[in-house]
């Protein structure tokens, strides 16, 4: 692999708006759990088939599978933004294209750690309510707002990558 430039990348106020976004929606997730954890039934989902309906159910304490899994993942995507230099582009960086591509790069994980924590969030919601008996599930809104969310901004992300080419 040939060597890049590493570059000190500076937040943007848009790069900082989207950071605190994802530790709020990161705080909220855990939230939910603690605030509500002792009014869920021993019986909860823990699982929903694409239609966004119940599928499998288990322990009142699976419901920590979600805020665990989310948290290693948004923060091993925030160490991971913090090396830009090793992520895979669609062109060669240079000297002269690193700065922008990083920046666009370490943007897009940026969002997505916020989007990962929103959808989780969104899920716990969804679970509690559905425990409760205030839900039916997810609903069939739930994959087509999930996938939006993570596929829409990637593919934008990457567009913008490769016209930084020319």
């Amino acid at each position: 692999m040939e060597e890049r430039p590493k570059v000190k990348i500076e937040l943007s106020t848009i790069d900082k708006v989207i950071e605190v976004l994802g530790w709020l929606a990161l705080i909220t997730l855990w939230g939910l759990i603690v605030l509500n954890y002792s009014n869920l039934p021993e019986t909860i989902p823990t699982h929903y088939n694409g239609l966004g309906q119940v599928d499998s159910y288990g322990n009142k304490t699976t419901i920590f599978m979600l805020p665990v899994i989310g948290t290693i993942l948004f923060v091993g995507m925030s160490i991971l933004n913090k090396y830009p230099h090793i992520f895979n582009y669609p062109t060669n960086i240079t000297a002269d294209n690193a700065r922008q591509q990083y920046t666009n790069a370490t943007r897009m994980i940026r969002y997505l750690k916020f989007a990962i924590a929103l959808i989780f969030s969104l899920k716990v919601f969804k679970t509690l309510q559905t425990a409760t008996g205030k839900s039916g599930g997810l609903g069939t809104w739930f994959l087509p707002l999930e996938l939006g969310l993570i596929f829409i901004p990637a593919i934008f992300y990457l567009i913008k990558s490769f016209k930084m080419r020319k």
